[in-house]
């Protein structure tokens, strides 16, 4: 008993060995497991130059896990949200820039955040010139473009002399007119299928909350219409004589389309 014992033991003892062993093992098996801060966010930048997004993304997580106090884990932070806004993944790109500018609001980098967060919301490439793709802005989603409208209008009242601050005043001014146009092409929609009042509530709408956008002319256009169709006469005329002062030579008092 006393021999079957002994080697019951030395197998326990070899098998916890062999477990601490395969441990190690894993732990040698990550070849970042060493390296400091540094060379985490060198290697991170290195992989972000070949648009290697997920991989870099991976080395800004294991920088912040690891070395959590410092300038690196921040600008890890950042970069986290630059990569997934890169990826197309807007929604993480977003709630990382959050996460940061909740942490740390008065960053030395905080205005750049703000303007990648509207990026993140309002993609680049599908929106805000996205003509080259042949997509009409004022089609996407409006809780979207107002959304990327606040984000930059943020950063323009807190930082205004920002080297971002120009750039995204322009977005605002495109938004501002597609958001515009959206509400027109809502308008155009309701007035084609009869439904006057709904579609004299959204070219209102157009005209009340952003003056001056291009696609007022419709707007007022739609507004002249519905009013007439609806036996409005003196509104009728209200609505023309205003499109006529702003737009005198607008295709459609000539047309009437």
């Amino acid at each position: 008993m006393t021999f079957r014992a002994g080697r019951w033991k030395t197998f326990v003892l070899s098998l916890a060995a062999a477990a601490l062993l395969a441990g190690c093992g894993s732990f040698d098996k990550d070849p970042t497991a060493k390296w400091d801060a540094e060379r985490l966010y060198a290697e991170a930048k290195d992989e972000m130059t070949i648009a290697n997004w997920k991989r870099a993304r991976e080395l800004l997580e294991k920088l912040e896990a690891r070395y959590p106090f410092g300038r690196y884990a921040q600008q890890a932070q950042i970069e986290i949200a630059y990569t997934y806004y890169k990826e197309g993944e807007s929604a993480q790109a977003v709630a990382a820039a959050d996460r940061f500018l909740k942490l740390n609001p008065n960053h030395v980098h905080a205005d750049y955040v703000h303007f990648l967060k509207g990026l993140a919301l309002f993609n680049d490439d599908l929106g805000l010139f996205g003509r080259r793709l042949g997509r009409d802005p004022s089609s996407r989603d409006p809780k979207a473009m107002r959304e990327a409208f606040d984000a930059f209008k943020e950063l323009v009242i807190r930082f205004p002399n920002s080297r971002y601050a120009q750039e995204a005043t322009a977005r605002m001014n495109y938004l501002v007119n597609a958001l515009a146009q959206s509400e027109v092409n809502v308008a155009r929609y309701y007035l084609a299928r009869g439904a006057y009042l709904a579609a004299i509530q959204r070219a209102q709408a157009a005209l009340r909350d952003y003056v001056g956008a291009p696609a007022s002319e419709e707007a007022l256009a739609i507004l002249v219409r519905a009013y007439d169709a609806l036996g409005l006469t003196d509104l009728r005329n209200d609505a023309e004589r205003v499109l006529l002062k702003n737009y005198p030579a607008s295709a459609f008092l000539k047309t009437g389309k």
